[in-house]
């Protein structure tokens, strides 16, 4: 069988041996298991050792499982050769019910709109030659009482605000200005929301974790941090942003003139955006006619931003319509070259892959517990046999280089069936036997039927 109990059993300083074989027990079943991620549904899959019972005393452990996800990156998935950058995103699980901890109305992208669920912010270290996403922290997002009243009032004074202004506004608005009694304050002294004020706490302990063993440059984040606050918020922990803006964003070249005092140049024209900064041009036939992209990179001024950015720009033009569409990407790192930018934020989309895979194969949307505890454990578990099936992939892939996870989970399906069947028959067999039924076994299921031998050496 897949050597699990190898994998995990260097996790010994931060965890106790029984909980490991517990872990690797758990992970052999949820490798064979089909149907829901439950702690019924693993039980019936495990082997010796692995009762109803013995799940349930390992989800309601507490389990240092910020250490656990460091460690067994650095033993099992960190190459001294790769480059990496850290990636961050919320995903957002639907739950019914009233008692789960957490629960909470969530914005998801999948149903375009708010829905009761859980949601959890996870950190993952991209390889940037690997083209891989490896969780290394998950926390669960918990809006506090005060949270929650703040938003509602946002939401009311939204309202009140809509509801108050003008169907149809003068055609000369007044003169605007700073509100009376309005101070100065300088752009880089921001409040953090809540929301900000988590992500520093887990970015910090784990930078903390990471340091003098692994250094990270950059942090990417989607379009919902392409704002000052973030980007001052991730400086502070020495990193920097790669991130995005509007398609509209007001953003200005930076003045050039003898004004000591301004700051802001031209407003970027995203119908003509300046000659200087067009560094690539390709043309790409499509169905509706050829599409030209062009890709822009220059330092921008924005007047909510504290420092300059450096902006990439993506246009896009139908030659045939004339239609022109833009993305904008940006970092605060002046320095970083257009591809790479371009690149990294591009890689950020593997932490994406990590959340399919931990709904789909791992249990992300599955478990039914409802406790602290047990709520902590199952999305930990969820997103730690994300890294373990990499490192279980990578082997697998030596002798069937076009394996994927449902090939993998079909052979431990297989493996587990004929290990039963083996112990039901007599000793006394032909030579070679064990090794065929094996072979045979394994492959039913499978997406991509392995040429050779199915198990590996």
């Amino acid at each position: 069988m897949l050597n699990i109990l190898a994998l995990v059993q260097g996790l010994e300083p931060d965890w106790d041996k029984t909980s490991i074989r517990r872990l690797s027990r758990i992970a052999q079943g949820m490798l064979a298991m089909s149907g829901r991620v439950t702690m019924l549904g693993i039980s019936r899959w495990t082997e010796a050792g692995g009762s109803y019972r013995s799940v349930q005393r390992f989800f309601s452990a507490v389990i240092p499982w910020a250490g656990l996800f460091w460690l067994f990156f650095q033993q099992q998935c960190y190459r001294r050769e790769e480059t990496y950058i850290l990636a961050g995103d919320e995903v957002v699980i639907t739950k019914a019910g009233k008692q789960t901890h957490g629960l909470d109305r969530f914005y998801s992208s999948l149903y375009d709109k708010a829905v009761p669920g859980l949601a959890f912010f996870a950190l993952s270290l991209v390889a940037v030659g690997e083209r891989q996403s490896y969780p290394v922290s998950v926390e669960q997002v918990v809006r506090t009482a005060e949270e929650k009243a703040a938003i509602e009032a946002a939401k009311a004074a939204k309202a009140e605000q809509k509801k108050a202004a003008p169907a149809h506004p003068p055609a000369s608005p007044s003169r605007g200005g700073r509100p009376k009694g309005k101070t100065t304050k300088a752009k880089d002294e921001v409040t953090l929301t809540p929301e900000l004020q988590r992500i520093r706490a887990g970015l910090a302990a784990l930078l903390g974790r990471i340091s003098g063993w692994l250094t990270v440059r950059y942090l990417v984040l989607d379009g919902h941090f392409g704002n000052n606050n973030a980007l001052c918020m991730v400086r502070t922990q020495q990193l920097h942003l790669i991130s995005k803006l509007r398609c509209d964003s007001a953003l200005h070249q930076p003045y050039t003139g003898s004004n000591k005092r301004a700051k802001y140049g031209p407003r970027l024209d995203y119908q003509a955006l300046p000659v200087a900064w067009l560094n690539q041009q390709t043309l790409t036939p499509g169905r509706d006619g050829t599409i030209q992209t062009n890709r822009y990179q220059g330092t921008a001024v924005h007047e909510h931003f504290a420092h300059p950015l450096n902006v990439v720009i993506l246009e896009k033009i139908n030659l045939r319509t004339q239609a022109r569409a833009h993305v904008i990407l940006f970092s605060s790192d002046l320095a970083l070259a257009a591809d790479v930018l371009v690149d990294y934020y591009g890689l950020r989309f593997q932490i994406e892959f990590n959340f399919r895979d931990a709904k789909q194969f791992w249990g992300l949307e599955d478990f039914m517990t409802i406790r602290q505890t047990t709520v902590t454990n199952a999305a930990n578990l969820a997103f730690f046999m994300v890294n373990l099936s990499h490192c279980l992939l990578r082997e697998f892939r030596r002798t069937d280089p076009n394996a994927s996870i449902l090939d993998l989970k079909a052979f431990a399906r297989g493996y587990r069936y004929a290990t039963e069947i083996i112990n039901l028959l007599p000793q006394n067999t032909k030579p070679g036997f064990w090794t065929q039924a094996l072979n045979r076994l394994t492959r039913l299921g499978r997406i991509h039927p392995p040429h050779g031998e199915a198990i590996p050496a």
